[in-house]
């Protein structure tokens, strides 16, 4: 109906490229007859048409020859004025340089907050940021002055403002902000990392408040050895792993969980930390935990995150999405928890029960609540009930574990013994119910779940 191929550009040259669903196989003596049929009448006719066919798996689809390359071509090569050869050459360079391009594997892309790299012996430069202007009482309509790069005044020794040699290039600012950020003189950094590191072992932070060090925050429990910790780990060249080990081999972490009166009249939060804090799994771990009992966890590093539902088009732009439709067995289902596929607003109810906060939220302190829920959900929720089916599955299929099943169960999940009263009863337990619901009992135990 509109004649692409033609209009508007009527009584231009016009180039096709047509290809055939399969090879045609054809003797020396055969003909192929081409057949056009022009079904719109005589505005948009195509007049003189030439074929021409290709031997190639996948013919080239030639860009059309710019009108003033016409001419040029039509004549010898010996007729033709220095300018048109000249424009000819370019043509077929720039033809040519664009299908070599695109042969190329996709690069590989690098995202930087930043471009102040030295390259090439000089460095990359961008535009200049847009002016922000200061304004009075935050005002829109009262600017008093520009606003130029800086940060924090409250950093004793170190510069608020920042001198740049040149203020105009978005670069150099973000540079800056990153070399004062990580300046050795500045305490905010140093002490907020060893803070979450003490936070992630101990449950709560020397200062309980992690994304808060201000006034509205809380005071630290321990303020000498926050800043001795601080002094430590960067003095040692920031390393993570001198801080875990020098933490984990420290008394204090390695104090038993043990009620005193005394202290706990002085104490009863155990702030001061005068004996070993108990808090819960998180849910990641709880759940990693539970494929590594039954033998299914996949340690397999890197590599894109796995959608354990079921994502279906929803009415309006949020799909619908099913986690009981998930299969139990999936091998997306054994990938770590750190490789789930957050949706941000329809959390898997599971993880939600355990207090996993959802993707769209900033959580610095998670919450470690007690509920009927979570243990409606350690014994009933299909993934649980699963991974207890493949735990009796596995103590039962090794001969080394199935001569003492229960103690079998207590060493994989308690890393301890039973004692004669326990085995007894869960033995007795088992006989009725089976092995599988035994291991659902374990598991839905404090000394699983919590960590002393």
């Amino acid at each position: 109906t509109t004649a692409w191929g033609i209009h508007p550009q009527v009584g231009q040259s016009h180039l096709a490229v047509f290809e055939l669903q399969a090879p045609i196989t054809v003797t020396a003596h055969a003909r192929v007859r081409v057949t056009l049929d022009q079904l719109h009448g005589r505005m948009h006719t195509i007049g003189r048409m030439r074929l021409s066919v290709s031997r190639q798996p996948t013919p080239v689809r030639a860009a059309p020859v710019l009108a003033s390359f016409a001419t040029a071509v039509l004549k010898p090569a010996s007729e033709r004025t220095a300018p048109e050869t000249e424009e000819l050459e370019f043509g077929f360079w720039k033809e040519r340089t664009s299908r070599e391009l695109s042969a190329l594997p996709a690069p590989r892309r690098v995202f930087a907050g930043t471009n102040d790299f030295p390259q090439d012996g000089g460095h990359i430069s961008i535009g200049r940021p847009r002016e922000v202007q200061i304004l009075r009482r935050g005002e829109i309509t009262q600017p008093i002055g520009e606003a130029f790069s800086g940060t924090l005044q409250c950093v004793a020794g170190l510069e608020s403002r920042f001198t740049l040699p040149h203020p105009e290039q978005e670069a150099t600012r973000r540079a800056a902000l990153a070399r004062w950020i990580t300046d050795p003189h500045n305490p905010l950094t140093w002490r907020s990392i060893v803070n979450r590191v003490w936070h992630y072992h101990f449950g709560q932070g020397i200062v309980d408040t992690p994304n808060d060090f201000g006034r509205m925050g809380s005071p630290p429990s321990h303020p000498e050895l926050l800043d001795w910790l601080t002094v430590h780990f960067r003095d040692n060249g920031g390393s993570l792993k001198q801080l875990h080990k020098l933490i984990l081999s420290s008394a204090v972490y390695r104090q038993a969980a043990i009620h005193n009166p005394a202290a706990a009249a002085i104490d009863g939060s155990n702030r001061l930390l005068w004996r070993g804090h108990r808090h819960r799994l998180d849910a990641e771990v709880i759940r990693d935990s539970l494929l590594a009992l039954s033998g299914r966890l996949d340690l397999t590093m890197g590599g894109p995150s796995v959608k354990q539902f079921v994502m279906s088009p929803g009415i309006h732009v949020t799909p619908n999405v099913d986690y009981k439709s998930f299969q139990l067995d999936d091998p997306a289902n054994s990938r770590r928890s750190i490789y789930r596929f957050l949706f941000r607003t329809l959390p898997d109810p599971f993880m939600d029960a355990l207090d996993c906060p959802a993707g769209d939220q900033l959580v610095p302190v998670r919450s470690e609540s007690v509920t009927s829920l979570q243990a409606l959900a350690m014994l009933n929720n299909p993934f649980v009930i699963r991974q207890c089916e493949h735990l009796a599955n596995r103590i039962m299929s090794d001969p080394s574990l199935a001569a003492q099943p229960i103690e079998s169960l207590y060493r994989l999940a308690l890393q301890r013994e039973p004692s004669a009263e326990e085995k007894a009863k869960l033995q007795e337990y088992a006989e009725h119910h089976g092995l599988a619901n035994a291991c659902r009992l374990i598991v839905n135990s404090n000394e699983f779940l919590f960590v002393e």
